[in-house]
C-alpha cells in the first residue's frame, strides 16, 4: 500500500472550514483597523480568558515558551536556582528553566498519568529549589493536590505547564488547570485544543505583582513606552491571533467534549487488544492527544505498519529530557520516563473527526498490533 497518510493525526482544515465565515469577519476587522500590535482584541481576549478560567489576571504573550520563561522570572526564579519538573514533556519546559540560568531537576513520572509523580518530589528538594513545574501532559491534569501540599510545606512556587491542557479541570479541587498554582502557562500553538493560527501564549495568575511583572517583561521591561526598567522580551500577542482566538473560544467546551467522546470510542474499540494499553478516561482530561502504550518493544514497528495503512501517528516524546545531550551530564536514570518514551504512540484525534474515520483507525491499529 501507499505510505501516503489518508487519516492524519490532526486535521486543522476541518476546524477552519467550520469557522470560515467567523474567522474571515474577525480577520477583516483587524485588517481594516490596522491595529496589528496590542489592538483591542488582545485586551478583550485577556478578559474573556480570565473570565472563562475564573482567574484574576490573564496576560497574552507571544508563545507558550515565553509564558514559561516570563512566568518563572515573575515568580522570582533566576541564576543558581533549581526548578523541579518532569523529564517527559516538550523541551520548552526545561529550556525555560535553563534560559534563566536556573537548573532543571527532573523527577520521574507516574506510569498511569505520564505526569510528574508527587512521590519523588520530597527527595528532589534542596536548599536551592525555588519552584516546581508540573506538566499536564496530553491534556491530563497532574496530581495537583499532593504537589501543592509539598510546595506549601517547603515554601516553593508552582508554575503549571498547561500547554496541552486548556479547559482541563483538576476535579478534586473543581478548578481549571493553570489556576491552582501561583501561575499557569498556556500555549496557543495551532495544534492545541485552543490554538491560534500562528504562535501565541498566555500567563494566568491571581497575584497582582506577578501579573504586573509579566506585563512589563512582555514589553521590553517597560510599563510606559520608552521607559524601560529591566531587560525584558518582545513577547506581545499580535492582534490577528487574538481575533482568531476570540472566534474559537466559544467553541472550546464543545470541542473538548468531542475529544472526550472520541477517546471513549477509542477505548471501547481497542479494549482487550493484547499488547496495547489505552489511556485512562480521567475526569477533567481534555485529550489534546490520545496516547496509548505499545508493549513488547514493538512501538516503532506498529507505527511503521500504521503509516503503510495510511494512518498518521506521532511519538510524544521519543527522548526523555534527561537523555538529551545537554542534560545527559546530570547522569539520571528515570525508568518510567524512559519506558514511556519507548512505548507511547499518539493516534489521530480532532474535534470534527468522523466516526467512520475513527473506525478505520481502530481497525488499522488492531491489525498492526496483532500482526
Amino acid at each position: 500500500m501507499s505510505t501516503l497518510t489518508q487519516i492524519p493525526i490532526l486535521d486543522l482544515k476541518a476546524e477552519v472550514d467550520e469557522l470560515w465565515d467567523e474567522l474571515n469577519a474577525a480577520i477583516q476587522r483587524v485588517l481594516r483597523s490596522t491595529q496589528f500590535i496590542m489592538g483591542p482584541e488582545v485586551q478583550a481576549l485577556e478578559q474573556q480568558l480570565a473570565q472563562y478560567l475564573g482567574v484574576k489576571h490573564a496576560v497574552a504573550l507571544n508563545s507558550g515558551t515565553d509564558a514559561l520563561v516570563i512566568g518563572l522570572r515573575a515568580l522570582g526564579v533566576g541564576p543558581g536556582d533549581e526548578v523541579i519538573t518532569s523529564p517527559f514533556t516538550f523541551f520548552a519546559t526545561a529550556e525555560a528553566i535553563s534560559l534563566l540560568g536556573a537548573r532543571p531537576v527532573f523527577v520521574d513520572i507516574d506510569p498511569q498519568s505520564f505526569n510528574l509523580d508527587p512521590a519523588g518530589l520530597e527527595a528532589a528538594i534542596s536548599p536551592q529549589t525555588r519552584a516546581i513545574i508540573p506538566v499536564h501532559l496530553y491534556g491530563n491534569p497532574a496530581a495537583m493536590g499532593p504537589i501543592l501540599e509539598i510546595a506549601r510545606r517547603h515554601g516553593l512556587k508552582v508554575l503549571e505547564d498547561c500547554a496541552q491542557s486548556f479547559g482541563a479541570r483538576y476535579e478534586p479541587l473543581h478548578r481549571f488547570t493553570g489556576t491552582l498554582g501561583d501561575a499557569g502557562a498556556f500555549s496557543f500553538f495551532p495544534s492545541k485544543n485552543l490554538g491560534a493560527y500562528g504562535d501565541g501564549g498566555l500567563l494566568v495568575t491571581a497575584d497582582d505583582a506577578v501579573a504586573e511583572q509579566a506585563r512589563m517583561l512582555r514589553a521590553h521591561g517597560s510599563r510606559k513606552k520608552y521607559h524601560n526598567e529591566v531587560v525584558g522580551y518582545n513577547s506581545r500577542l499580535d492582534t490577528l491571533q487574538a481575533a482568531i482566538l476570540l472566534v474559537k473560544l466559544p467553541h472550546l467546551e464543545r470541542y473538548n467534549q468531542a475529544r472526550r467522546a472520541i477517546a471513549q470510542r477509542y477505548n471501547e474499540g481497542l479494549a482487550g487488544l493484547e499488547g496495547l494499553i489505552p489511556p485512562a478516561l480521567t475526569p477533567g482530561h481534555v485529550f489534546h492527544q490520545y496516547t496509548v502504550r505499545i508493549l513488547g518493544n514493538r512501538r516503532d514497528a506498529v507505527q511503521a505498519r500504521l503509516a503503510e495503512l495510511g494512518i498518521g501517528t506521532m511519538v510524544y516524546y521519543p527522548v526523555p529530557l534527561h537523555r538529551l545531550p545537554i542534560y545527559q551530564p546530570l547522569g539520571l536514570h528515570l525508568p518510567e520516563s524512559e519506558r514511556a518514551a519507548a512505548e507511547v504512540l499518539s493516534l489521530p484525534i480532532w474535534p470534527q473527526m468522523q466516526p467512520e474515520a475513527q473506525r478505520a483507525v481502530i481497525e488499522a491499529v488492531r491489525a498492526a498490533v496483532q500482526g
